[in-house]
């Protein structure tokens, strides 16, 4: 209860104005304007899948937390310091998954990313690896190669 209270005042609830026809089962309704609002109790319900699937992994740097936005680069950075996991803040070096030739080559247990539509590649690079991926999503984000999908706004720099 309190921790929706929380998401509403920085605005996680908001969508776009496009929604993917997978995200359908996660909006709310639309609002007059024509921006998607996402439900926020099944938000909570799939931060709590993750929550479990994280903590499964014994080594926090089997985790990595990746991003390519601006904003969602100091939050990667603020999460890996706090938990212990493997940041890539900032541009993805193509082959890190699969590339064993290259200094950069990790075999993460689990990948998180922040938006699945600027982090392409490596959630790409992670199915090709069989490495399970957590993502925030907006309405608008594609699901592919997506195992838990956790829906809200991944656009605004409170939320």
């Amino acid at each position: 209860e309190e921790d929706v209270q929380k998401m509403l005042v920085c605005k996680t609830h908001l969508g776009t104005r496009n929604c993917n026809h997978q995200m359908k089962r996660y909006v709310f309704r639309r609002t007059a304007d024509g921006i998607h609002i996402i439900h926020l109790g099944k938000t909570w319900e799939k931060v709590m899948v993750a929550a479990r699937a994280i903590v499964t992994i014994e080594n926090p740097m089997d985790v990595i937390v990746a991003s390519q936005r601006p904003y969602g680069s100091r939050a990667v950075l603020k999460f890996s310091q706090y938990t212990g996991t493997h940041p890539m803040a900032g541009r993805w070096m193509p082959g890190t998954l699969t590339n064993q030739i290259t200094t950069k080559f990790l075999e993460p247990r689990l990948m998180i990313v922040t938006d699945p539509r600027t982090d392409s590649q490596a959630v790409k690079e992670a199915s090709y690896a069989s490495i399970p991926v957590v993502a925030l999503v907006d309405t608008d984000s594609p699901l592919q190669n997506i195992d838990i999908a956790i829906p809200a706004n991944n656009k605004g720099k409170e939320s």
